[in-house]
């Protein structure tokens, strides 16, 4: 078979490549690079560079390469940036997929793993987060990941597609530092990004009903989610209907506080000054937030390798590829 990856030169998505191709699959690559990196990608996947919203270009790809899967990462994925400029993300996202899914229904494929989100579930009131659980996004990203998997599934039911919906859960690490996430939006590169400066990290309330009274939340090292990615691909079209109409977390059913993953940063890094400093409360934000994994373990026989400490280890070992003045904090840049 031959996938086609959509936003496949991003941190995800290269993850995803590599993990594909290792597994004897042949993949290519479609990215629009507004936040890509071809040098990600394997020698041997090829890159076709555009937008899933270019109906005309997807159905040349599909055809040219003969495309028999696809696994769709492309999106937009900030939560603030969302709430800011919600239409530019249901276009990007909702209108993005539906143009994706009418190429792959005129060329006949018949598998399709999306990309979704734990942002489906807004703020759940659960110690663990069930597929089950009721989808109440709060905001305009975690809107247009529900309203993409209403779509996937719709199109399953439709037109006999077999589907995967992953659910991620925070994600962090990298394979190796090339591959390294090079946006500072989540709390591992928010925290580097911070001690590179020499400004202490902020931890965003510290009285929340948890044992320590930070936020908990559920890690998943980004080799996991692309070994998750083949796991899903593979199920699809197996022959005994296992693959058709999967929603999945991918998590690791263990939660983390900020406080503990503030002090894994720390050893890892060994810049225990300065120390993090608590801030005021972000609105919307869940005390708890940890997946149950038991449905992926039972669907597709996945389970996470990796944990924290090897996740924020492989992160750093990036950081210091793409910010060496990290590699000495007596040159750090004064704080502003």
């Amino acid at each position: 078979m031959t996938w086609l990856i959509t936003g496949g030169a991003g941190y995800i998505g290269a993850h995803v490549a590599r993990a594909m191709t290792a597994a004897g699959e042949r993949a290519v690559a479609l990215d629009d690079l507004t936040s890509g990196i071809p040098e990600r990608l394997p020698s041997e996947v090829p890159l076709v560079r555009g937008s899933v919203l270019d109906r005309p270009l997807l159905e040349r790809t599909l055809a040219g390469h003969g495309i028999s899967g696809v696994i769709h990462l492309a999106a937009k994925k900030q939560v603030g940036e969302s709430v800011e400029q919600p239409l530019h993300y249901y276009r990007e996202n909702v209108q993005g997929l539906t143009e994706l899914l009418g190429a792959v229904v005129g060329a006949g494929i018949r598998r399709f793993v999306f990309s979704s989100s734990a942002a489906v579930y807004g703020m759940p009131d659960v110690d663990l987060v069930t597929e089950d659980t009721p989808a109440v996004p709060i905001n305009p990203y975690g809107e247009t990941k529900l309203a993409g998997e209403w779509l996937v599934r719709a199109t399953a039911r439709a037109h006999g597609l077999e589907t995967a919906c992953l659910r991620y859960f925070n994600v962090a690490g990298a394979a190796e530092p090339g591959l390294s996430d090079t946006g500072v939006f989540n709390i591992v590169p928010m925290y580097f990004d911070a001690l590179t400066r020499g400004v202490a990290p902020g931890i965003f309330g510290d009285d929340y009903p948890t044992p320590d009274g930070t936020c908990v939340r559920d890690y998943i090292h980004v080799r996991d989610l692309a070994d998750a990615h083949v796991a899903a691909a593979r199920a699809l079209g197996g022959g005994r209907g296992a693959g058709r109409d999967l929603t999945l977390n991918v998590g690791t059913g263990e939660g983390v506080s900020v406080r503990e993953m503030a002090e894994v940063i720390a050893e890892v890094t060994s810049r225990h000054e300065p120390a993090p400093r608590v801030l005021p409360r972000r609105p919307g934000d869940p005390a708890r937030v940890v997946a149950s994994a038991e449905r992926i373990r039972a669907e597709l026989g996945w389970q996470p390798r990796f944990g924290v400490r090897e996740m924020v280890s492989s992160a750093w070992e990036g950081w210091l590829l793409h910010h060496p003045e990290a590699r000495d904090p007596e040159a750090r840049n004064p704080a502003h």
